[in-house]
Order: C-alpha cells, then structure tokens, then sequence
C-alpha cells in the first residue's frame, strides 16, 4: 500500500556531510509524522529527528546542532541534512512515516518503515 525508498548513505570521513532522502509513495492520503531513527551494530534503534506536517521538529541531543531534518510535502520527502559527521554516527538510518491510506471506503493510519541506508564515518 505505501512504500519508502531511502537514498543518500555511505562512507564519508569525519567531519564530512551526507544528505538522506526518504520518499513515500502508494495509497497516500495523508501523511503526518515523518522521522529517522538509527540502529549501531549492537544497540537498539534509536531516534534522530521527526517533524511533523506542520514543521514542528524533535532533534536528538545527540546531534542538535549537526543535523537537520526537513520535509516537502508536495513530494511525500523527508530529508535529514548531516553535518560534521563524527564516527559515532555510523549507523544503518531508517525513515518512519505515519500515513493515512485509503482503500475503498476505508481510511487507515499506517507506520511504515524504510529499508534502511547505511552511513558510514571513518575517522
């Protein structure tokens, strides 16, 4: 019904900048929360940011100040601007929508989750 495609991961150096896309698509009638959470080998995912359809932003301590997280609407797109990478940021990003779908008559709230775009920071 509604599918993510993430884009943007890979290896950087420390210091360096990645930009994550995320865009949803499918049986969209409305999308609210969007966000990106994290999963270090060996830890529990985490989250990053989320905004919400309005712009509100929750940005982790972790990396307030580094990272930024924005959405087009008009695309169904999230994106997460990463600056000043550090090594301890390596971790697999995952997107995470809210959505309302319709099928037919009936309308649904879903959370979906994309498949995962691996960053890398070497130091």
């Amino acid at each position: 019904q509604v599918q993510l495609v993430e884009s943007g991961g890979g290896l950087v150096q420390a210091g360096g900048s990645l930009r994550l896309s995320c865009a949803a698509s499918g049986s969209i009638v409305s999308i609210n929360s969007m966000g990106w959470y994290s999963q270090a080998p060996g830890k529990q995912r985490e989250l990053v940011a989320t905004i919400t359809s309005g712009g509100s932003t929750n940005v982790a301590d972790s990396v307030k100040g580094r990272f930024t997280i924005s959405r087009d609407n008009a695309k169904n797109t999230v994106y997460l601007q990463m600056n000043n990478l550090k090594p301890e940021d390596t971790a697999v990003y995952y997107c995470n929508v809210g959505v309302v779908t319709r099928r037919d008559s009936t309308y649904r709230y879903l959370e979906v989750w994309g498949q995962g775009t691996l960053v890398t920071v070497s130091s």
